[in-house]
């Protein structure tokens, strides 16, 4: 029997879709010129079909109630670009290069005011409240028992010898654990590599110095706001 895709990505599908067009679109010369990929079409089609798998696979973990169910809808898309590259023959980390020089030309499409307001909402107090709380309910055993794939995570206040505005410890990770069941471990590192071009775009500093990925016991995200570039001086006046 066919998978079947939760009510919830089935309502985002198409821009979900269409998220992954505007990849391959952006990402079309690289594949050509560096992974020597020439049918175009045919890859296309190759991803969609895999995201279709992918989708029918993807954990429900609360919908629009979690913050976790905007990652799994914006890179798990990336899962299925990996899996027909490699199949392709593509190496593990051009796939990853790639995959974050497209990612980041896919962000930047995005008007600069935008982003970084986005980042401001991202870094302000009312929503570091906001993730004390679901970090506090991801760690209970009643929501681990009602979404078993979701992220576990702790809130991490700054010490007075830090340099970071907050941080959070994953202490588990639903793309990890997507990849175990689905044997993508080989292109999880990629997943976690697009970490850094999603935050830097919306004007975000991340400092990470280890993941579940990489065998550590936890992911040790830390987040400080990106200095604003240096406007050009104006000449003086007479």
């Amino acid at each position: 029997m066919a998978d079947i895709i939760h009510p919830f990505y089935a309502s985002h599908r198409a821009a979900m879709e269409a998220a992954m067009l505007h990849c391959l679109e952006l990402a079309e010369s690289m594949l050509c010129e560096r992974a020597h990929l020439s049918n175009m079409h045919g890859i296309r089609q190759e991803v969609m079909a895999e995201f279709g798998i992918v989708l029918a696979h993807m954990p429900y973990v609360g919908g629009a109630a979690s913050r976790m169910s905007d990652f799994f809808m914006r890179l798990m898309g990336f899962m299925a670009i990996s899996r027909v590259l490699r199949r392709h023959g593509v190496p593990v980390s051009m796939i990853g290069e790639m995959e974050r020089e497209t990612y980041k030309a896919q962000l930047l499409t995005m008007p600069e005011a935008e982003r970084h307001e986005a980042g401001r909402q991202f870094m302000s107090p009312e929503n570091q409240a906001l993730l004390r709380e679901q970090a506090l309910k991801s760690t209970t055993e009643s929501h681990q028992m009602e979404f078993p794939e979701d992220f576990i995570y702790d809130f991490v206040e700054p010490g007075a010898d830090d340099n970071f505005e907050f941080g959070i410890n994953y202490r588990a990770c639903g793309f990890c654990k997507f990849a175990q069941r689905h044997d993508d471990k080989e292109i999880l590192p990629n997943i976690c590599g697009l970490d850094f071009v999603a935050y830097a775009a919306r004007g975000i500093h991340l400092e990470r110095t280890q993941t579940l990925a990489g065998g550590a016991s936890h992911c040790n995200f830390r987040f400080s706001r990106l200095s604003p570039p240096l406007s050009p001086r104006s000449p003086n006046k007479a």
